[in-house]
């Protein structure tokens, strides 16, 4: 699971600077930076959730 995140994040990365690059697909730039946002987003929640599990087997 973690190599696919690592794999979306630079997916999205790649699109947004494709879209910036290309001022008429205006919109790649777009799908990228949302991407990227959903995806690390995910991410955070994830780890500060498994993060959260530790902590509580650990008391």
């Amino acid at each position: 699971m973690k190599i696919f995140l690592i794999i979306l994040l630079i997916a999205a990365v790649a699109l947004g600077v494709l879209g910036f690059i290309i001022e008429a697909l205006f919109w790649l730039a777009v799908i990228g930076l949302v991407l990227f946002l959903v995806t690390a987003g995910y991410w955070w929640f994830k780890f500060r959730s498994s993060r959260s599990k530790d902590v509580d087997t650990a008391r």
